[in-house]
């Protein structure tokens, strides 16, 4: 989300007009009603999540973002073979929140199958805040930066960066783009943690955002 500014509540991820979204779901800090969401890493191609190297016997829900909206994602392998199944389930749980977000549902099948516990509860919050903004989103977000971190076969965190410079907010009625300049930053860092279930999906547990980060500032 380009600064899709997310006036979300730390936990819940809610927002009042104006949403930074970037493919977040989880817990932010409040901006102001003209940031624009920054949420999706490319705008107007298609989804360039990396393919998923995680569990293949798991069936996992068909995503495909319309051709306005572009997730990209930056050096996100590792070589790793574990690391890499962690960041593809990470990726594609971005690409499940905006996908619930431009489809205006939150009972999208991808949520429940990316998410779990507080993380579940705090994307599905997210998604209704746009729906109450009655906003939806246009645009490019980059993801980049990742770092994982193995505990055990059953448990990883991820931190990332995003960069929404380059998404917008979009009235859901009227189809209008609003691209009025933000002040807020369109760098946002992600702390994440997640669980590999019985299927082999690592499933987001929790979710927390710092917008302005110097962390994400090249």
């Amino acid at each position: 989300m380009t600064r899709r500014s997310r006036l979300l509540t730390t936990a819940a991820a809610g927002a009042t007009a104006v949403l930074l979204l970037a493919g977040c779901g989880g817990g932010g800090s409040k901006s102001k009603s003209n940031d624009k969401i920054a949420g999706a890493d490319t705008g107007g191609e298609a989804s360039s999540s990396p393919s998923a190297t995680a569990s293949s016997s798991a069936d996992r829900p068909k995503i495909a973002l319309p051709s306005d909206v572009t997730d990209k994602y930056d050096d996100w392998k590792t070589g790793d073979a574990t690391k890499d199944a962690v960041l593809a389930d990470t990726a594609a749980r971005i690409d499940a929140t905006n996908d619930a977000i431009l489809r205006g549902d939150t009972g999208t099948p991808g949520l429940s199958f990316y998410y779990r516990d507080k993380a579940l509860t705090d994307a599905v919050a997210w998604v209704q805040a746009y729906l109450d903004a009655n906003l939806s989103f246009t645009g490019t977000t980059r993801y980049y930066a990742p770092r994982v971190t193995l505990s055990g076969d059953t448990t990883a965190s991820v931190v990332y960066c995003s960069d929404e410079s380059k998404g917008f907010n979009k009235n859901r009625k009227t189809s209008k783009v609003d691209k009025t300049p933000s002040k807020q930053s369109p760098y946002v860092l992600y702390n994440t943690r997640l669980q590999k279930n019985k299927k082999g999906v690592w499933q987001t547990t929790n979710l927390i955002s710092k917008r302005g980060s110097k962390a994400c500032v090249a």
